[in-house]
């Protein structure tokens, strides 16, 4: 199929590590949604989709529905954002799938984006279904029945029982993966920190990427970097805690959609960026 888009950058939006199973080859990217094989292409402003899902899956999928032009002028707030949309234009949160979201998150903790992506691969292929190019990702009532031993086999390491844990709880219905839906961002935030495994980071990586909660923002070594770097006038007060009160800062700040603020600033760092010179003591634009 071929869907006409609009800010919309394919290959930034699938290697800016918010999502861990695509993989480029050429002009294609090849990756696995809710069990189907996707491969997708960009020519010129269409998106080129090879796949058995439906149209609105695919535009759900990677927030095709996204009013980018309002969420462009929500968050560029000053001059380092401003270089970072006009750098990175097109580029889009991905709406995962919780169950997967939430283990791939949880199984990312302390890891590289390479080596995060060679655990979901081997975890995939030892307990998913056989797709033919790939495998489905495992359901919870599937990992619920296996053991730690066997779950660290795919190099997830102390991440296993952790996931282990989870799994069965879903499994047995104890966490329901519905609810944050229906939840304020606090109140789904302290659900998923409820669960051993899941901090402040991994908790707003699933409810960025996962539930639309787009105000969420995730804050690691790297955010942690370029916000201390570009917007540590802010922050000078918060001395303890210092991942929390970034976050709480973003979210002031960048408003409803801080998450997408946060993607950008991350790419700017995995991308090897070294152009953005801007502080933001200045031209505050909200």
């Amino acid at each position: 199929m071929r869907i006409p888009t609009n800010d919309f950058d394919l290959d930034s939006t699938l290697d800016c590590g918010q999502v861990f199973r695509w993989q480029r080859s050429g002009e294609w990217w090849t990756g696995v949604v809710r069990g189907h094989i996707v491969r997708a292409r960009q020519d010129g402003c269409d998106l080129v989709v090879d796949t058995g899902l439906d149209r609105d899956s695919i535009v759900r999928y990677f927030r095709l529905d996204d009013d980018m032009p309002g969420i462009y002028s929500r968050i560029n707030t000053d001059p380092v954002m401003d270089d970072l949309i006009r750098r990175f234009r097109g580029l889009r949160l991905i709406r995962q799938q919780p169950w997967e979201c939430l283990i791939s998150y949880m199984a990312s903790s302390c890891k590289s984006i390479p080596n995060i992506k060679d655990s979901i691969s081997n975890l995939c292929r030892q307990y998913g279904d056989d797709l033919g190019r790939d495998f489905s990702f495992p359901t919870a009532e599937v990992l619920a029945r296996t053991t730690e031993n066997r779950l660290r086999e795919t190099k997830l390491g102390f991440r296993s029982v952790n996931i282990l844990e989870v799994a069965r709880k879903v499994d047995s219905g104890e966490l329901d993966l519905g609810a944050p839906f229906e939840l304020e961002y606090e109140e789904a935030r302290e659900l998923l920190m409820g669960m051993r495994g899941i901090g402040p980071k991994i908790a707003d990586c699933v409810l960025l990427f996962a539930y639309d909660k787009m105000e969420a923002f995730p804050v690691d070594t790297h955010i942690l970097s370029v916000m201390e770097k570009h917007y540590g006038s802010f922050l000078e007060g918060a001395k303890s805690k210092r991942g929390e009160a970034i976050s709480e800062f973003a979210r002031s700040y960048f408003g409803q959609y801080a998450g997408y603020a946060q993607q950008y600033l991350f790419n700017s760092r995995i991308s090897n960026d070294e152009t953005l010179t801007h502080s933001a003591d200045c031209t505050i634009t909200k």
